[in-house]
């Protein structure tokens, strides 16, 4: 089974969370984006599945894989 991807994103009540792809509970909450998306990259890191960072308007600002890349870079020759 394919590990669902972890989520930062911002929380309603003030802070962020670091979520599952389709997980309405949070695995961790952090006061600071930085120390929500140190944990969520380490959460990802640790179960080979992709990292998505959002804004606090919750538009997507980066996504990082660590693991099965379906579009891994091309060798430059």
């Amino acid at each position: 089974m394919k590990n669902k991807p972890v989520h930062t994103v911002p929380n309603k009540n003030g802070g962020w969370d670091n979520k599952r792809e389709g997980s309405s509970r949070a695995s961790s909450h952090a006061d600071t984006k930085a120390e929500a998306t140190a944990y969520g990259r380490q959460l990802a890191q640790n179960s080979k599945t992709e990292h998505v960072i959002h804004n606090k308007d919750g538009k997507i600002s980066q996504k990082n894989s660590y693991g099965n890349d379906p579009f891994p870079p091309r060798d430059k020759k």
